[in-house]
């Protein structure tokens, strides 16, 4: 089978694999869903009316193939809490999350790329030693506790950004950027010491081989080994990192997002949380589940690029 179409087919199996496991969690845990929505005050007819309502008085799998036929036009369903179709408020709070998560990915890659390369060349040295000593700390300082440490510097004290406000991309796109920075570096600066530590053994394993002593040996210059060769070779499993990082990314601006006080995918969840809003924590779910799972699949065919081999597997 070729490359393209196992990787497909990996695909669509784990997104059903996704969607039967969603369906499944939310129907194995212990009570009724409509009592511990309504209370224990509610009657027994408003808990039917609620049953109706959310299909859980039919068969589990009458329930599952009306989940799937939804899922597979894109309906979640409507709100409990805001009586509203899910993915309607899905799709308001969508750029807030992404945007932040994009912005954040992007941090990452270009500070954390050249730092990598830098502490490989400079193996053993000064420098080497300050960019571990860096990522150290990068590893140890938590994105929420970060976050707060750089409201209190750059909000608070320096007053060169506004936080706790958010500025739609259609109102002001550098508005929208200013309100984002903060959160994006908090969250950016433990992937960038992940991607940094990879990178550099990445690149010290590369130079170890053949064929940086053969490059060498026909003249070419450092920079043309570590760029023309080594670079992309080591990035292969940095590719790898990056993929898994973005889905890290998407999971861990649920909590900058409440320390940054943003409207997105965060406090919709905490808020579908709290008020046993199960239907809206369902679609968050997946779609934050289709997104990781989307980006693997792109990860998986950038190995093609990089490593040309991949298309003989």
């Amino acid at each position: 089978m070729p490359y393209y179409a196992r990787r497909t087919l990996t695909l669509l199996l784990t997104v059903l694999f996704v969607i039967a496991l969603t369906f499944s969690v939310f129907r194995v845990i212990p009570g009724n869903p409509a009592l511990a929505i309504l209370g224990v005050e509610a009657t027994d007819e408003q808990i039917a009316m609620l049953e109706a309502k959310l299909g859980t008085d039919r068969p589990l799998g009458e329930q599952f193939l009306d989940w799937i036929g939804g899922v597979a036009v894109l309906d979640f369903g409507e709100s409990l809490r805001y009586s509203d179709p899910v993915l309607a408020l899905i799709a308001a709070r969508l750029p807030v999350t992404v945007s932040l998560a994009v912005l954040a990915m992007a941090i990452t890659v270009v500070v954390a790329i050249p730092l990598g390369i830098a502490a490989a060349r400079a193996r053993g040295k000064a420098a080497d030693l300050a960019v571990s000593i860096g990522t150290q700390l990068g590893l140890a300082v938590p994105s929420f506790w970060m976050g707060i440490i750089l409201i209190l510097v750059f909000g608070l004290t320096l007053k060169w950004v506004t936080v706790s406000t958010y500025t739609p991309w259609s109102e002001s796109p550098l508005q929208a950027l200013r309100s984002l920075l903060l959160p994006a570096v908090a969250l950016a600066i433990p992937q960038i010491a992940i991607v940094v530590r990879y990178l550099r053994t990445s690149m010290l394993e590369q130079l170890n081989l053949d064929y940086v002593r053969t490059a060498r040996s026909k003249g070419l210059s450092e920079r043309a080994v570590h760029y023309g060769h080594v670079l992309k070779n080591a990035l292969l499993p940095v590719i790898t990192i990056i993929g898994i990082q973005f889905g890290e990314l998407l999971a861990g601006s649920l909590v900058i997002e409440q320390v940054f006080t943003l409207p997105g995918f965060g406090s919709l969840l905490v808020t579908a949380i709290g008020n046993r809003d199960y239907p809206l924590v369902q679609g968050l779910v997946l779609i934050i589940a289709f997104t990781v799972i989307l980006i693997n699949f792109v990860v998986d065919l950038s190995y093609r690029w990089l490593d040309p081999q991949i298309r003989l597997k």
